[in-house]
């Protein structure tokens, strides 16, 4: 699954990044805006 930033645009690949978006930590943040991971959807 490919989570994307709503505020950049940025893309999480699972696949790629090999670890499910879901297991990040809460405090995790957009490595591009740095916005919180609230921000991302699906």
């Amino acid at each position: 699954m490919v989570w994307t930033c709503s505020v950049c645009g940025y893309q999480y690949d699972e696949k790629v990044e090999k670890v499910p978006f879901e297991q990040l930590p809460d405090d995790w943040s957009c490595p591009i805006c740095n916005a919180p991971k609230s921000e991302s959807e699906s």
